[in-house]
């Protein structure tokens, strides 16, 4: 036939399908290997068997990487492409450093203000919206308080009318009668009750640093300042019962008058809410002597200046009682007819509930005596003198209480069933008792 017995023949070239792909790829692969000619045929036999050998190896190849399962390559033998976000970095040395490369404070200072957007506009309106709300809701609740002590105020007023009638008409009692304390005296007996204790607690200092200076050998100037203060101090303490009483003279001075939150000893010795200052001197200088010449002449002043002072307020006071006693009683035409001049009868209370408020005065002036007393011994007295009166003067008040006690915890024993004979006068007394009744 003139071709070469090797070549492949049309007929033969369909048995080979991928013939053209082994050309193509030997062509591809190694064109400066192997050379084709014109024709497409191949030189020789060797070279057939070359590209052969590829193309089944390409082939073996392909099917080996089909064959393999597909799973996630998570450590893949090259780094990924990731863009990593880029950090600012600061220069050292540097204060400025390039554009782009400050701190983030730099840079939002750099950008200038924002503006700002609607949801942040939105939170503001809402809360200026909610501060106002609650504004108004105060402003509201004051309100309300005030309407309430308004209220209150006309329910004092209205009860203390319905009290006032009670007693002109019903026979009853003002506020206070019958055992019952008004809330300012019932204020005074527990603020009273703790001022003993305090006062208790500053007179068993002050006796512990006496008892200290009198075992010393001799007295040393910084004991006897010590000694001068704590009883500037007791002294103080006496005013704060004064400025107690002032508290509560306004609302109720009856209380303090009538004794009614000290003990039943104490109370057969008060004068207008406290003891007498001049009796004060006297429980007091008995500790302190001997008194040089100069400190009686001095104690002697004062007691005969306290006494003065104790006539002219007591002549005030007996006044006093007069004018109220002389305005109750002098509506002696209503005797028959109590309520037959309801205006006049309460324009006559009126008249004499004003005089007897003076009785706050007097409670003041009496508290102020008694402290000019206390506060003049010291200037007169040594320190440790000094401080003898003020705990004899405690020690004073300790005993009357304590013999209220006593006097209340006392047997009794039933009284004696003596009757007077008939011929007594005792026995003609209760006879003509009998008579008038």
């Amino acid at each position: 036939m003139g071709d070469r017995p090797w070549q492949q023949q049309p007929h033969e070239q369909a048995s080979y399908p991928h013939a053209g792909m082994v050309q193509a790829a030997s062509s591809s692969a190694h064109g400066g290997i192997i050379r084709k000619e014109g024709g497409g045929g191949y030189d020789d036999m060797a070279e057939f068997d070359q590209v052969l050998f590829l193309y089944l190896n390409s082939q073996d190849q392909t099917s080996a990487i089909q064959d393999q399962p597909q799973t996630l390559n998570i450590f893949p033998s090259q780094p990924m492409h990731v863009v990593e976000p880029a950090l600012p970095k600061r220069e050292a040395g540097s204060s400025g450093g390039a554009l782009g490369s400050g701190t983030p404070s730099t840079s939002k200072h750099q950008e200038g203000p924002r503006t700002p957007d609607a949801k942040t506009l939105r939170r503001l309106a809402q809360n200026r919206e909610a501060a106002r709300k609650s504004r108004l809701r105060k402003k509201a609740y004051i309100q309300n308080l005030e309407t309430s002590r308004i209220r209150l105020s006309q329910l004092e007023q209205e009860l203390h009318r319905s009290r006032t009638q009670e007693a002109v008409f019903g026979g009853g009692v003002l506020s206070g009668g019958n055992g019952r304390l008004s809330p300012e005296a019932a204020w005074f007996d527990v603020e009273h009750a703790r001022w003993q204790e305090e006062h208790g607690k500053m007179m068993r200092h002050l006796r512990a640093a006496l008892e200290a200076e009198e075992h010393a050998h001799a007295a040393a100037p910084a004991a006897d300042a010590q000694l001068r203060q704590m009883v500037d101090a007791a002294a103080a303490h006496h005013g704060v019962l004064a400025e107690l009483k002032a508290a509560v003279a306004w609302a109720d001075a009856s209380h303090l008058v009538s004794g009614a939150w000290a003990s039943a000893a104490e109370r057969c010795f008060l004068w207008i809410g406290g003891f007498r200052p001049s009796e004060l001197i006297k429980v007091a200088v008995r500790h302190a002597e001997p008194l040089t010449e100069p400190q009686a002449m001095g104690v002697c002043g004062v007691q005969q200046w306290a006494r003065d002072a104790e006539a002219a307020l007591d002549h005030e006071l007996q006044a006093m009682h007069r004018s109220v006693s002389e305005t109750v009683s002098s509506d002696a035409a209503a005797l028959l007819c109590p309520y037959s001049d309801v205006p006049g009868y309460m324009a006559t209370m009126s008249l004499a509930i004003g005089k007897l408020a003076s009785l706050e005065a007097f409670v003041r002036q009496a508290d102020a005596l008694r402290l000019q007393a206390l506060h003049r011994l010291p200037q007169i007295l040594t320190a440790r003198q000094s401080a003898r009166c003020f705990l004899a003067i405690a020690d004073y008040s300790n005993r009357l209480r304590a013999l209220s006690e006593l006097w209340h915890t006392r047997p009794r024993h039933e009284p004696p069933a003596n009757t007077p004979p008939a011929g007594s006068s005792h026995g003609q007394l209760h006879q003509s008792r009998d008579g008038l009744v």
